[in-house]
């Protein structure tokens, strides 16, 4: 049995740092290129994985030099001392009929990011490509998917998450607008961040009290417990057995680069809610830890390569 299966996206990094984002129509120097593995799925996939969770990933590259460079990189990846990465990657293919995805990425010295994605491959993915992966939803202990993969697929990995009686946590990333209302009827857990939250409930999320709007906005919709990411304020959640909001907070730390930092949350919550399943305080506390695993992730550039293994962190990091 898997704790944790991903069906998502994996995407080829192509970041440039620069000292501010360009405006409109200007050309400006940037200060650094390089290639990272990303992409929410695989994130998630390796977030959870470098914090102790077995883990498999389903997914699709191209047959090109990114998606042979990907798969190696998986198979190869030391998730702690001595080890490697562990990541099940049987249902991880490649394809002649489209590149692997691309994130074109831009980070400014203040570590906020702005992204441009090219699915490429991700958007292959489809629900036929599951019949494979069965075996895999049906023994897992929790499920997570995402919004960058088509969402008819994401939508049937929810359906049978239901059916098979597996949690499952839904993170509605990249925002779309218009989600049919299946996808809050099928989920488990929802995580989204503030500008995610917006477009599902139709209100701007910016405040204490339009967070606690949106958490019973979205609990009547579906999900049994929903959770919204507010970045260096933390993280706010609710469930229908226990519909008060409940605030949680994070230090504030110097940001190097946000990008994979949700990512990093939501990996990090799958975790600590299959390795402590039971009950409220296990769930503000996978809350909460996962906020902090996050917050440690934008102190380092990059998405998967910021994500440390639990071997490589202070024992008393999570208290």
């Amino acid at each position: 049995m898997w704790d944790i299966v991903v069906v998502g996206s994996m995407m080829m990094d192509l970041v440039s740092t620069v000292e501010r984002l360009p405006k409109v129509g200007e050309t400006i120097h940037g200060i650094s290129f390089e290639h990272n593995y990303g992409g929410k799925g695989a994130n998630q996939c390796v977030a959870a994985a470098s914090l102790g969770a077995t883990t498999a990933m389903v997914g699709l590259v191209g047959e090109d030099s990114y998606g042979k460079k990907y798969l190696r990189h998986l198979r190869e990846l030391e998730i702690g001392e001595g080890s490697t990465s562990g990541i099940d990657l049987e249902q991880v293919f490649q394809t002649s009929k489209a590149m692997t995805g691309i994130a074109s990425i831009w980070v400014d010295g203040q570590g906020n990011n702005s992204i441009i994605i090219t699915a490429g491959a991700n958007s292959d993915l489809k629900v036929s490509d599951l019949k494979g992966a069965d075996h895999l939803l049906k023994k897992a202990k929790m499920i997570v998917c995402q919004l960058e993969i088509p969402i008819e697929t994401t939508l049937e990995v929810l359906r049978r998450a239901k059916e098979y009686g597996c949690r499952s946590i839904f993170n509605p990333a990249p925002a779309v607008k218009d989600l049919p209302a299946e996808f809050l009827s099928y989920s488990d857990i929802l995580c989204a961040n503030e500008t995610e939250a917006e477009l599902l409930c139709g209100f701007p999320v910016d405040t204490d009290d339009a967070c606690q709007r949106a958490l019973a906005f979205l609990l009547e919709r579906g999900p049994n417990t929903a959770i919204i990411t507010l970045g260096e304020r933390g993280a706010v959640f609710a469930t229908k057995d226990s519909p008060k909001t409940q605030f949680v907070t994070v230090d504030q730390v110097k940001v190097v680069d946000t990008t994979g930092a949700g990512d990093a949350f939501v990996g990090a919550l799958a975790h600590f809610l299959v390795a402590d399943p039971e009950g409220e305080g296990k769930l503000r506390e996978a809350v909460r830890k996962a906020c902090k695993y996050a917050s440690l992730t934008v102190q380092f550039p990059g998405s998967q390569k910021s994500f440390p293994a639990i071997e490589n962190m202070m024992a008393d990091f999570f208290d």
